[in-house]
């Protein structure tokens, strides 16, 4: 199941519902969502049988959960959402402090659509969660993006430009590496397809931009469209350096919601000098 296709896209006030156990987070978060999602009507709960309560009681659109809550793992909470909500599909964001390490042990549950790490800030999970309920209209930035099908590209690409970002696009690795070298000047963010034509992969390509380049997950943002649901393989990509991982087939509204999170984040900490 695609994981945004039954999100509304034109809500009047959508029902966000977000679970932590700290009091101090949830009024942070709460005062922030109001800023950024005026329109917004926004639950919060402490504890995930709360979360419960008021998932089998009214539609949600959107939930937040932290992944350590008093009573059970945010996981958890999630399978609840998935196997006892009566509405239909509605995406779930997985917020912690260790998501690197659950990402690299590929232990988040299929139930979950998203994640977030704490260590972003407070203001970047309010652009995170406000990317899902309401996207930017207007964005900018430039994607090498690195596929050899002509037809997945000439959609893909589609896709990006419709959202107002520029592709450069390469058929392979040894092309988007030259376009790095001698291109003008980096690209905002990298897309690529694991396998590709010619004798690199996307690993390689992970491993020359984060070693051999030394451009770090901050400076230049990767994000790898993979079919390959082996979590081991999963794993090895993130601690590779990828920043994010999209499956295929590709869900067009997910893709462009991780894009413009990992552009923004990129920007924010180029300035920021991280």
């Amino acid at each position: 199941m695609s994981a945004l296709a039954f999100l509304p896209l034109d809500l009047q006030h959508p029902h966000l519902v977000v679970v932590d156990g700290s009091k101090l987070v949830r009024k942070v978060l709460l005062g922030l969502m109001a800023k950024t999602l005026p329109d917004a009507v926004v639950t919060e709960c402490e504890s995930g049988e709360q979360a419960k309560t008021v998932l089998v009681s009214q539609p949600v659109h959107l939930l937040v959960t932290a992944l350590v809550l008093p009573d059970m793992d945010g996981d958890e909470l999630a399978r609840f959402a998935r196997e006892q909500s009566t509405q239909s599909y509605f995406p779930v964001i997985a917020v912690s402090g260790d998501v690197q390490s659950r990402l690299e042990q590929r232990s988040l549950s299929p139930h979950v659509t998203d994640y977030f790490d704490k260590t972003w800030g407070m203001d970047a999970l309010a652009a995170f969660v406000k990317g899902y309920l309401a996207p930017d209209e207007e964005v900018s930035g430039e994607v090498l993006y690195v596929e050899d099908s002509k037809v997945v590209a000439a959609a893909t690409s589609r896709m990006m430009k419709k959202h107002g970002l520029g592709v450069r696009h390469a058929v392979c690795v040894e092309d988007a590496v030259a376009l790095l070298d001698h291109g003008d000047g980096l690209p905002d963010i990298i897309l690529s397809d694991v396998y590709l034509k010619g004798d690199l992969t996307g690993m390689d390509l992970l491993r020359i931009v984060r070693e051999e380049r030394g451009l770090g997950k901050n400076r230049l943002p990767i994000v790898v469209m993979t079919g390959d649901a082996d979590p081991a393989n999963q794993s090895q990509l993130i601690q590779l350096g990828a920043n994010d991982l999209v499956q295929k087939p590709i869900e067009e509204r997910l893709l462009i919601t991780k894009l413009l999170f990992q552009l923004r984040m990129g920007r924010r900490n180029r300035q920021r000098g991280a």
